[in-house]
């Protein structure tokens, strides 16, 4: 309880890493310094890519019509939500001060008495 435990996540590739926790008793690492070596290397060839690439989704004709399509029905039942909840709340004051007008009225008069 005092100790988390670290779930063990699935890796993209389906592999599971099980969770290493280090130990006191590890031996330090010596780093020493690496020389260069005297030979040269050729630069990593770079892909070729046609046009731009966008990371994320990639919407045919159609799924873009359909986006639209859904993103409007969405803004229109929000929309009526809104506009119903507030006449809901207008009509309700609406009542209230009603009420309270017959209510003054009707105690004005009493007092009149």
């Amino acid at each position: 309880m005092i100790h988390p435990k670290i779930p063990v996540n699935p890796l993209p590739t389906g592999l599971v890493t099980p969770f290493v926790q280090p130990t006191a008793d590890v031996a330090p690492h010596h780093t020493a310094a690496v020389p260069a070596c005297g030979c040269e290397h050729a630069p990593a060839p770079v892909p070729a890519s046609s046009g731009m690439q966008v990371a994320g989704i990639r919407l045919t004709p159609a799924g873009v019509v359909t986006a639209l399509a859904a993103g409007t029905g969405v803004v229109l039942v929000v929309g009526a939500v809104l506009v119903s909840m507030l006449l809901a709340v207008a009509i309700t004051g609406a009542s209230v001060a009603v009420c309270a007008v017959v209510l003054r009225s009707l105690l004005n008069q009493h007092h009149r008495r």
